[in-house]
């Protein structure tokens, strides 16, 4: 392996390149003039990735090697990066896909290649997009354990990373029950269901301060009936003002620091909280108070997103600073002495709320806006001051909760792919079963190979065949693989 020297492999054990491992067959370039209703499916990356649940298909002659079946071993090799096996039907195999006949176990071959794959990505820093060449993928070092060894590995592997997987899928059920969770708790709340007066009928009444109203985007009529006590106001009508924001030229912005701190989008977080330590931005005072005049806002202000996707993230302006400026892509709603701040910060995070005014966007080259006119004849329910102190406390917590789940669960998730690369790690130093001095050592079976593909002892290192020639030679066959024995398993903690 990678910083270990031959006197650091563990007995029994032997260097080789990836490439050396298996035969590495890549997959076909099919036009969108080949794709068909009938035929095999076209297996993409997407398709592996689990991003995309539908095929394109193929419904000509396909030649055998670039056929795929049930247990095939399959490595994508640019965008995302990963090794699978095929579970699905006889298909055809896209490019940018490798199709592996390994010369070793193949699940052992699966594993390593998902190690060296991550030891990738992490030397990669985050830059995104990654694609490996086939002349780097072939010379990645690794180091090689006795076959029955192999066998043992991935038995212990799947032992491990089975039970691991298993709290993952739990974790991310959990992750996906929060959303939903916290929509109820904002639309109850800000409907009603939540208050005591909400025991008694509805009160039809609720509508009564919009009678006289018309709008073009909001049938007021429609809206369901709150608790006795609240109402349905437009937002123009609690609000002391609502504006949006405005860009000044590039040179007239400071990233870091400045006099004014600067509001983008991406500064409101989906948990309703300004969040000014991610890329702060900064004008100038005489920026502020001439050209940016009218999108100054204060700390109490509630700030939404009227450009996205998303829609609607919102947040209260908090008190770090005693004034503040925003961009064009937001609104803020300033609120009059019927309504708490607080109160009109969860409502407009409220689904239902938050949905008639989606409802409205109009796209624009894959952007949805939502015009300031709308925000000012938005409907918003309003309780007595009393109730919406009480609920905007009762929610914080209920909040507060999913809150904290979400970043534990976050957690989970980032430590157990630290585990599942630690396990790896164990398993590819020798450290994960015990070796035994009985197995035939991984150097017979890697000249076995380098025997059956035409090459002479492994240490040579001579330049690899070409295409042409290779394509020439028959595939190099399985060596004999024994079944796996009873292994004896280091027990990790989970």
């Amino acid at each position: 392996m990678i910083g270990l020297s031959d006197v650091d492999l563990p007995a029994g054990w032997a260097r080789a390149r990836l490439g050396d491992l298996g035969k590495y067959t890549n997959g076909r370039g099919f036009r969108k003039s080949e794709w068909s209703d009938t035929g095999r499916p076209i297996i993409r990356i997407q398709n592996l990735t689990g991003s995309a649940a539908s095929f394109n298909y193929y419904a000509g002659n396909l030649e055998e090697r670039h056929t795929v079946r049930a247990g095939d071993l399959l490595v994508s090799w640019a965008a995302t990066l990963g090794a699978y096996l095929w579970r699905g039907p006889e298909a055809a195999l896209n490019q940018h896909i490798f199709k592996v006949e390994p010369f070793i176990d193949r699940d052992f071959l699966r594993y390593l290649i998902d190690y060296k794959i991550q030891e990738i990505l992490a030397a990669a820093h985050g830059s995104g997009m990654v694609h490996i060449t086939r002349s780097r993928f072939d010379e990645l070092p690794a180091a090689i354990p006795p076959l029955a060894e192999q066998h043992r590995i991935v038995e212990a592997l799947e032992h491990h990373l089975s039970r691991l997987e298993a709290a993952m899928r739990a974790a991310a059920g959990a992750k996906r029950r929060l959303k939903p969770f916290s929509a109820s708790v904002l639309d109850r709340t800000v409907l009603g269901t939540f208050t005591i007066s909400a025991a008694s009928s509805p009160s039809d009444a609720s509508h009564h301060l919009l009678d006289g109203f018309a709008s073009k985007r909001f049938d007021y009529a429609a809206l369901p009936s709150l608790p006795v006590g609240w109402f349905w106001r437009r937002s123009s009508d609690v609000c002391e003002f609502i504006c949006s924001g405005s860009t000044p030229a590039a040179h007239l912005m400071h990233p870091g620091n400045g006099d004014v701190p600067f509001l983008k989008v991406y500064n409101i977080t989906q948990d309703g909280r300004v969040d000014f330590t991610n890329k702060p931005t900064y004008i100038d005072r005489e920026t502020h108070e001439h050209p940016l005049k009218r999108s100054r806002v204060r700390p109490g202000d509630v700030l939404t997103n009227i450009v996205g996707p998303p829609l609607g993230k919102t947040a209260v302006v908090p008190d770090l600073h005693p004034e503040w400026n925003m961009n064009q892509a937001i609104v803020a709603f300033r609120a009059g002495p019927d309504v708490h701040p607080e109160w009109l910060a969860l409502a407009l995070r409220s689904p239902f709320i938050l949905g008639m005014l989606q409802k409205t966007a109009k796209a624009t080259a894959g952007q949805f806006n939502i015009a300031l006119s709308t925000c000012r004849e938005l409907p918003l329910p309003v309780p007595p001051m009393n109730e919406q102190l009480d609920l905007v406390a009762r929610s914080a917590e209920l909040l507060e909760v999913t809150r904290r789940s979400a970043s534990q669960l976050a957690l989970i998730s980032l430590r157990s792919r630290h585990l599942r690369q630690a396990i790896l790690r164990q398993a590819f130093a020798g450290k994960l079963v015990p070796q035994n001095p009985s197995d035939e050592p991984a150097s017979v079976l890697l000249d076995q190979i380098s025997a059956r593909d035409g090459k002479t002892k492994r240490s040579t290192r001579h330049p690899r065949k070409t295409a042409a020639v290779r394509a020439a030679s028959p595939p190099p066959s399985m060596p004999s693989i024994p079944a796996p024995t009873n292994a004896v398993q280091q027990e990790l903690p989970l």
